[in-house]
């Protein structure tokens, strides 16, 4: 069954190339969704795919790309909803 995960992620995650790493992520492990900056300086996504993959996405969001300094990280599952067809960056 696929699952969906809501993240924000909170630290130095604006202007250290975290969107489009995330987007470079979830596209090589093969995930569906958005990623997208927030106005309060955190980075908000919502991701589809299975529950291991999505688990291992969620671990590399703890660290994030080199530059990054994650300091939280919200989320939460719920079922899948098929709304995306690939990975973007809004």
């Amino acid at each position: 069954m696929e699952k969906r995960l809501h993240i924000i992620v909170s630290g130095r995650v604006q202007g250290v190339w975290f969107r489009a790493s995330t987007q470079l992520q979830a596209r090589q492990l093969g995930l569906v969704g958005q990623v997208w900056n927030r106005s309060d300086g955190r980075v908000e996504m919502i991701v589809e795919g299975s529950e291991e993959i999505l688990r291992q996405f969620l671990e590399w969001c703890g660290v994030g790309p080199r530059g990054a300094r994650v300091d939280t990280l919200e989320s939460d599952w719920s079922t899948s909803i098929g709304e995306f067809g690939g990975f973007d960056i809004v």
